[in-house]
């Protein structure tokens, strides 16, 4: 496993960056899963969080996750889609519960935001 994949998967928090509406970003705390072989990460929110809205609201979003540990960090960045297909979800639930020892919330109305990465910037990795 390469020093990338294994701080991937390290049981860190992130920072997903989203745009709003009016341009700003807005940026949250998170956990998140990382698949090497399709290149994408996945983040478990609601439909009703402001992440999810400002992802649906626009056509073909953009957003990037930032994991950061020390002078370690590693920026996942691409276009991201809101699901609430329960085999998205469900997969989502699966590995997030692989990375973090234990199942995630599973409040109403959960869904899943996928970041197809087609950028990868980094640092001590």
């Amino acid at each position: 496993m390469s020093l990338t994949e294994a701080f991937l998967a390290e049981p860190s928090v992130a920072t997903l960056t989203t745009l709003r509406p009016d341009g700003s970003p807005h940026v949250a705390a998170v956990r998140f899963t990382w698949d090497h072989r399709a290149a994408l990460a996945r983040v478990l929110t609601v439909a009703s969080s402001r992440k999810a809205r400002n992802l649906a609201a626009g056509s073909g979003g953009r957003a990037a996750l930032c994991q950061v540990d020390g002078f370690r960090w590693i920026t996942l960045e691409g276009p991201a889609t809101v699901h609430d297909d329960s085999g998205r979800v469900g997969e989502a639930v699966r590995r997030y519960a692989g990375r973090y020892g234990a199942a995630p919330p599973n409040p109403p109305g959960r869904v899943v935001i996928e970041i197809a990465v087609d950028r990868i910037m980094k640092l001590n990795l």
